[in-house]
């Protein structure tokens, strides 16, 4: 079995460290263990990898850190000597191993002549994208799980331009990284000169970027002081930067000082995750305790932010991603309009399964809205486009999953930087008498009541991504004019980058990049939405569905799931 003598290959071998060794020679006798560590490598994909930390092919462990890694270098070295003399900057947060894979990455880069720029000590996603054209580099690397389990960690990539690395890029450098099949023997120097600390000035500079985003000063100057806010960076790296840039604007913030620990097991919570209302549990707990207005939470890399804000009644209730992300277009565009300085070729975008209340809001404003595919790096590849061509100025980006971006400071979501927005929204609607959470109401009431909902179905073993994409594969094949008492206006099957309305047949070309992925347009404006996670053995299906009211968006949110799943039933057939 290729698995056993792939195993048997690092357990033999004096390349492997003591601690790999007693780990594998721990699961001899364990079929199933073997199987799912060496029976496939651990995908590198347009979001870098991720995985479980552990050894083996498809484990995070320093080996398959420093064989992408060398695939990265080697990619930079074939640009020519003034790429590998900009060199990489590299960060990464509080999880397990974390810095030890910077380290390891950065004794890559430099064995192979490049120079590494590499954080001493935990930096955000947002912060790293900065550093990238802050220090003019050839590109970046963040080590990360992002808001994943304990058990897991991964490795992102960036380009020149502090996004993401896009797809073709990433081709050539997967290309390389695949010509290496022994992992453990790639050379690395984690003592050369060529490895050098970020400057020191950075993290200012960020900051100071940050400010100027500032939209609301004369409220924060008026209420910031009185303002109750509890913060949580949940044993991750937002707990610096977020806490410099709501002291720089004057904010009053409360700490949850059990959770400001660098802990690699984020002991106090299930998992590290600001979208669910009981990750926040201790910063609620502690709100209530004295009379808090509202609750923030970070994840391990700071990129997302999680918001719970008192309802009409004195209560605290998590908003989901999409709530926040209208709240906040609503306000930035609020305010751009108020005081006069709203461009006149102003663009928002999002992910297309994030909330189809943005369209309404932007129409309210005459901004022009986009879509793109799930992954911030694409809203990073708008940002550039429109920098060239200055088709649009970009105003705001957002995805339903807690992620955010006001400014150009960085090509990624940064919880930083919304956490800032988030604290003056809240003292701009207590500067004019009213609550956030009135405004979400009034929000409702004039476009009517939108209830977004993401229903996650979890893959498991090797074989887990195959699966679920032969499910999308499955849907694409079914005609289907109704879905849960509602008419489909038109498909837009993602893959094929191809619109068809339903009533006609008729085939439009969609502009945006392919992905596997199906999208059932519905009346009056809602969605349901079929693709596959990039980053975690998990189906996810959303729902954005419009109604009168809460309570009809609830029955019908019921009827629509069953329909989906009957649906799900039939593509796997």
């Amino acid at each position: 079995m290729q698995y056993q003598k792939e195993y048997e290959k690092w357990l033999n071998s004096p390349l492997l460290n003591e601690e790999g060794k007693a780990e594998l020679a721990a699961i001899a006798d364990n079929k199933k263990e073997k199987e799912y560590r060496f029976g496939g490598e651990l995908a590198f994909g347009t979001g870098g990898m991720r995985g479980i930390i552990g050894y083996g092919v498809n484990m995070m462990n320093v080996y398959t850190v420093r064989r992408a890694t060398q695939g990265l270098a080697t990619w930079i070295c074939s640009l020519g000597k003034a790429q590998m003399e900009k060199g990489v900057v590299i960060s990464y947060d509080t999880r397990r191993n974390s810095k030890v894979f910077a380290k390891a990455a950065a004794g890559v880069l430099a064995k192979n002549g490049i120079k590494a720029y590499l954080f001493d000590s935990v930096h955000p996603v947002p912060m790293l994208s900065f550093a990238v054209r802050y220090l003019n580099t050839a590109a970046g690397l963040m080590i990360t799980a992002s808001h994943n389990p304990k058990e897991y960690n991964g490795y992102k990539v960036y380009g020149a331009d502090g996004a993401q690395m896009s797809p073709e890029d990433t081709e050539k450098v997967v290309a390389y990284i695949e010509k290496i099949t022994d992992y453990l023997s790639v050379e690395y120097d984690e003592n050369s000169p060529l490895i050098t600390p970020v400057p020191e000035t950075l993290d200012k500079a960020y900051i100071d970027e940050l400010s100027k985003l500032s939209l609301s000063k004369q409220a924060v100057e008026k209420c910031g002081a009185d303002l109750k806010l509890v913060y949580t960076p949940v044993h991750g790296s937002g707990y610096v930067p977020v806490m410099a840039i709501l002291k720089k604007l004057g904010i009053n913030v409360t700490v949850v000082e059990e959770q400001t620990k660098e802990d690699t097991e984020f002991s106090t919570v299930k998992v590290p995750n600001p979208e669910y209302k009981e990750t926040l549990s201790m910063g609620i707990a502690l709100a209530n305790k004295i009379n808090a207005d509202v609750v923030f939470g970070t994840d391990p890399d700071s990129d997302r932010l999680g918001v719970v804000v008192k309802d009409e009644k004195g209560e605290f209730v998590a908003l989901t991603g999409n709530q926040v992300g209208i709240l906040l277009l609503d306000y930035i565009l609020t305010r751009l309009s108020e005081d006069n300085v709203m461009p006149k070729n102003a663009a928002v975008v999002k992910s297309f399964v994030t909330t189809g209340m943005a369209k309404a809001l932007c129409d309210e404003y005459g901004v022009a809205l986009y879509e793109t595919p799930v992954g911030f790096k694409f809203i990073g590849e708008k940002i550039k486009q429109w920098e060239t061509d200055h088709k649009h100025t970009y105003v705001f980006g957002f995805e339903e999953s807690c992620g955010y971006l006001r400014g150009t400071h960085s090509r990624d979501k940064d919880a930083v930087v919304a956490s800032m927005l988030c604290a003056e929204m809240v003292c701009y609607y207590m500067y004019i008498g009213k609550t956030v959470y009135a405004r979400l109401q009034e929000i409702y009431q004039k476009y009517g009541f939108m209830l977004d909902n993401t229903v996650s179905v979890q893959y498991s073993g090797l074989n887990a991504m195959k699966e679920m994409n032969a499910v999308v594969d499955g849907l694409k094949t079914l005609s289907v004019k109704e879905l849960g008492g509602a008419n489909v206006v038109a498909l837009r099957d993602y893959s094929a980058a191809k619109r068809i309305v339903t009533a006609t047949g008729e085939t439009q070309t969609l502009d945006i990049p392919k992905c596997n992925c199906v999208y059932y347009e519905l009346e009056g404006g809602s969605f349901v939405c079929v693709r596959p996670s990039g980053t975690e053995p998990k189906l996810k299906i959303y729902y954005s569905l419009k109604a009168e009211n809460e309570q009809a968006a609830n029955a019908r949110l019921e009827d629509m799931k069953a329909a989906v799943n009957a649906l799900l039933e039939q593509a796997k057939q």
